[in-house]
């Protein structure tokens, strides 16, 4: 096992992806533009910055930045409740723990469902959207509270203390998703965990964060907790196809075009479809796993 900048963690044999890497939106596929959008603003709190006849991007409040993208597919197939191999959920994360008691309440007074956990590195509350596509909204803890075990981060799924979390926002209202907001981590059903680190770790350099978590591996970069979780959950369900309600794509942002194309060729080199998609004068390379889950791989903009 090699040293990954931090005391934990297990790196890949070859290429590694920066320790600056972090998500950029998610790209969601819904069947009904409208009903989705009036969950996402009036529950989840996001605001509209575009708006076309079948697609929308989202912002929080006072921040520009995309983290949602919708795309209509009229009568796309609802996700069933035992999922479909693909999005288990994508992972939305607050700037604080305030805002997560914030959002907490928010969710009482509207009588919305959450299910709730502590992770020991984080606290979660987790939704389903119309289309039955899992959401978690979370904050994390100091990275100087987590632990680690045998160069593993501590994770679990304990029950949260919901009257503390609501306690921290000192009774301060919600108003939305405040700026800072970002996409924290995507979580994917796969069929097999080897598979899913041959393409993650091996191929696209994601460091193993968690690897005897029962039936799931957690990766990131840069030491972080998990920017990718894998499960095998729901081995046997069918994967997301065109037709289904399902992640068309993720984003992974990394400091430049040469990591960009870096990280692509390893993912190339091991075996895996890989495009490179031009818009206008930017570029961006395009990888699909072994279950039809996209990946882009693109600069992050200059702040």
């Amino acid at each position: 096992m090699s040293d990954t900048g931090t005391s934990y963690g297990m790196q890949p044999k070859g290429y590694r992806l920066p320790a600056e890497t972090r998500l950029g939106p998610v790209r969601l596929q819904i069947a009904d533009l409208a009903r989705s959008l009036d969950y996402y603003e009036r529950v989840l709190g996001f605001r509209v910055v575009e708006r076309g006849s079948d697609r929308a991007f989202l912002a929080a409040h006072g921040d520009d930045n995309i983290v949602i993208e919708l795309r209509e597919r009229r009568d796309a197939r609802p996700v069933p409740r035992r999922g479909r191999l693909g999005l288990y959920h994508f992972a939305i994360l607050l700037p604080d723990r305030a805002a997560l008691g914030r959002f907490l309440a928010h969710l009482a007074e509207l009588g919305q469902y959450a299910g709730m956990s502590d992770h020991f590195v984080s606290e979660a509350l987790y939704l389903t959207d119309p289309d039955g596509l899992g959401i978690e909204v979370y904050a994390d803890r100091p990275r100087s509270q987590w632990k680690h075990q045998d160069r593993q981060l501590t994770m679990a799924t304990n029950p949260l203390d919901a009257p503390d979390l609501i306690a921290a926002a000192n009774g301060e209202p919600w108003t939305g998703m405040p700026a800072g907001t970002v996409v924290g981590h995507v979580h994917l059903y796969v069929s097999d965990i080897d598979q899913a680190a041959a393409f993650y770790h091996d191929g696209l350099g994601l460091d193993k964060m968690v690897w005897n978590y029962p039936g799931a591996l957690f990766m990131s970069a840069g030491g972080y907790h998990h920017h990718l979780g894998t499960n095998t959950w729901a081995a046997g369900a069918p994967r997301a196809e065109d037709d289904d309600a399902r992640l068309l794509e993720w984003t992974v942002l990394v400091p430049s075009s040469r990591d960009a194309a870096d990280a692509a060729g390893s993912i190339a080199a091991a075996g895996y479809p890989v495009e490179v998609s031009k818009e206008g004068e930017s570029e961006s390379w395009v990888a699909t796993d072994p279950w039809g889950t996209s990946l882009r791989l693109t600069p992050a903009p200059s702040k």
